[in-house]
């Protein structure tokens, strides 16, 4: 996985070292998205919090995916926390705390009407990160009694950086005045995880933008630019996620990041929130 990561990472950065030579390489703009199931369902478990955010590079943008690898490229920067079950006390079978930060390039291009996104992540985990003393603050700062216990703490993910790479495909296929998008997505390092599903666009939010793919709930949400496109419309969408592992070597076992567990809806059981630039609001 790492020479994978390394390849696909070279790939970005030779075509991008190409373009900025030549002056083309531009800022695009850039997305962020939100996501904590706390605003959802009151409880705080699993995928339990995230933020993504996203800056886009090319020469310019058309409204279209350019034909040619490496030349959109998004650089995209994630903090994720998950927890178990239970945040005060640790169960057997269930999946350990754990916080990472991530970082990696994606290339988002198309072939024959097939809309694509290739991408390497460097993901650093543990302690180091410190996004376990972030969770605690913000508890206490918004009332939430919700808290981790030292046994819980003791039994998360060690730190480590680990090498994760990503391949989605989909194509726009016009239903009336909405736009269907099946896709399949398939995810590799950090977590191996399959994950087939669509989207389905009313109006015209998101239309001739570029739209990327959060990694832990499976919704897409918008790169910003100047100049947008109009923004009425809605959007959803339905997915299947199957874990295939998502691991990390200790000392003498073997600790999972998050459960393998059968199909579930992409993100379940998570909420999000999508900032105004985002969300065509």
């Amino acid at each position: 996985m790492r020479q994978f990561c390394l390849c696909v990472l070279f790939l970005i950065c030779a075509t991008s070292g190409a373009l900025a030579q030549e002056g083309r390489l531009s800022y695009l703009g850039s997305g962020r998205l939100f996501v904590n199931d706390m605003i959802g369902d009151g409880d705080d478990r699993w995928r339990t919090g995230s933020i993504s955010v996203s800056h886009v590079f090319g020469p310019s943008w058309r409204g279209q995916l350019p034909e040619r690898p490496g030349e959109i490229i998004e650089v995209r920067v994630m903090g994720e926390v998950i927890a178990p079950y239970r945040l005060n006390r640790r169960n057997a079978g269930d999946r350990p705390f754990a916080g990472s930060w991530s970082l990696g390039a994606h290339s988002h291009f198309q072939r024959g009407g097939w809309q694509m996104s290739l991408g390497a992540d460097a993901v650093i985990t543990g302690p180091q990160t410190g996004l376990a003393n972030l969770q605690q603050f913000l508890h206490r700062t918004v009332g939430f009694d919700h808290k981790a216990s030292p046994s819980v703490l003791a039994g998360q993910i060690p730190n480590g950086i680990h090498a994760a790479g990503v391949f989605e495909t989909g194509r726009d296929y016009a239903v009336g005045r909405a736009t269907l998008r099946p896709f399949v997505e398939a995810r590799a390092g950090v977590e191996d995880l399959a994950r087939v599903g669509f989207d389905l666009t009313f109006g015209s939010v998101g239309r001739r933008e570029l739209m990327i793919r959060d990694t832990v709930t499976g919704i897409r949400y918008r790169s910003q630019r100047k100049g947008s496109f109009p923004r009425s419309g809605g959007r959803c969408g339905k997915g299947l996620a199957q874990h295939l592992s998502a691991v990390r070597a200790q000392s003498n076992h073997r600790s999972t990041l998050s459960r393998p567990r059968g199909p579930a809806l992409a993100g379940q059981p998570v909420a999000s929130v999508l900032w105004p630039d985002m969300a065509g609001a």
